[in-house]
């Protein structure tokens, strides 16, 4: 299976809304590089970009600026059928009226492929998708699994060199989606292709992609492994949109190479990281609701204004001062459940901390 990198050099893309006649910066002027072989989610709320970003590497879009590259080739003039990739549709855009074979053999056909060589290929993405003897079929006798099985081989059988991903999941419902998404992977991983997946799930993108690129409002906010992207959000937008976050306002009052010190409240809690912020700046640090603990002792005091059971974990709210702080304590079966009203203290570890401006 061939596998080439994505290059955009700032990309734009304006449209004109037809009410206000106002101009719309659906892509605004982002630069990007998705290597060879990679998995790389563009991920954002709707209307950030990311479909139209996605459109434009397949041809459906033309970009009002910049040029996007396969590997060093400059694509913009090329017509979607002149480039080298195929998408798999958030609607499986598969051909009622043929069966499983056909499906996955149109491309071929088109292609002018032998009939040997057409049949060879469907056998062995039937295969690769799980799904062998399965090829006589028509697509409504298939579950939405199975269409969207068959959607992905008819992309990946006529051998492009990036597969591009158009939030395919979200016709299926929550636990089929996430087996769905494991077998993406998989297969994704099997062949080496380099592959582009759109979505909104935060989730989704955490599960599947070796590069998360987030999308607001056109631009690209911030890029990286899943980890770096959860655990070092670069503002406030992304670390609302990857998960849950509280967001705790406070004052700089010490800073060295490894760590630094931040007043909230009455309270002083250390931070590791190297930040460049100056004394007596104020900052946000970011705690996640799992990176807390709540205790009979802590670093930060406060009271229990919410104690939910959640099953696998005791969902809290915690009035410190001014500031409402979540928690999600799990394993509640063996650790002791606090009510409503008791004063608590929460405690984290230095290290579960990330700070902003």
């Amino acid at each position: 299976m061939r596998k080439a990198s994505v290059r955009f050099e700032n990309i734009s893309k304006i449209y004109r809304d037809p009410k206000t006649k106002k101009e719309v910066r659906a892509v605004d002027g982002i630069n990007l590089l998705i290597e060879e072989g990679s998995f790389a989610a563009l991920l954002g709320p709707s209307g950030c970009g990311k479909t139209t970003a996605l459109r434009m590497i397949a041809g459906f879009e033309s970009p009002d600026a910049g040029e996007i590259y396969l590997d060093d080739v400059a694509i913009n003039a090329l017509t979607p059928n002149k480039r080298d990739t195929a998408m798999v549709f958030q609607s499986y855009a598969l051909l009622p009226h043929y069966n499983v074979f056909d499906n996955i053999a149109y491309g071929l056909r088109i292609r002018k492929m032998e009939r040997r060589e057409i049949r060879e290929k469907v056998m062995q993405m039937l295969e690769l998708v799980e799904m062998p003897g399965m090829e006589n079929r028509m697509t409504n006798q298939l579950s939405g699994g199975q269409q969207q099985r068959v959607a992905l081989a008819r992309a990946l059988v006529v051998e492009p060199s990036v597969l591009l991903f158009d939030e395919p999941l979200s016709n299926l419902d929550a636990k089929l989606r996430v087996s769905m998404r494991t077998e993406i992977r998989k297969i994704q991983q099997k062949v080496g292709i380099t592959a582009i997946y759109v979505t909104h799930d935060q989730a989704e993108a955490m599960s599947i992609a070796d590069k998360i690129i987030v999308m607001n409002h056109g631009k690209i906010v911030q890029e990286g492994v899943p980890r770096e992207i959860y655990y070092k959000p670069a503002n406030e937008f992304v670390a609302d949109f990857i998960g849950e976050a509280n967001f705790l306002n406070g004052v700089v009052t010490r800073v060295d190479e490894k760590s630094c010190s931040v007043q909230i409240g009455g309270s002083e809690i250390s931070v590791n990281g190297s930040y460049n912020f100056d004394k007596g700046q104020k900052c946000i640090v970011i705690l996640r609701p799992e990176a807390a603990r709540i205790s009979d002792s802590g670093v930060l005091p406060g009271k229990v204004s919410l104690s939910i059971f959640m099953g696998a974990y005791q969902n809290y709210q915690v009035t410190v001062g001014d500031e409402l702080v979540t928690i999600n304590d799990f394993n509640p079966l063996i650790n002791r459940v606090y009510n409503e009203g008791e004063n608590v203290y929460i405690d984290f570890d230095s290290g579960s901390l990330h700070l902003i401006t």
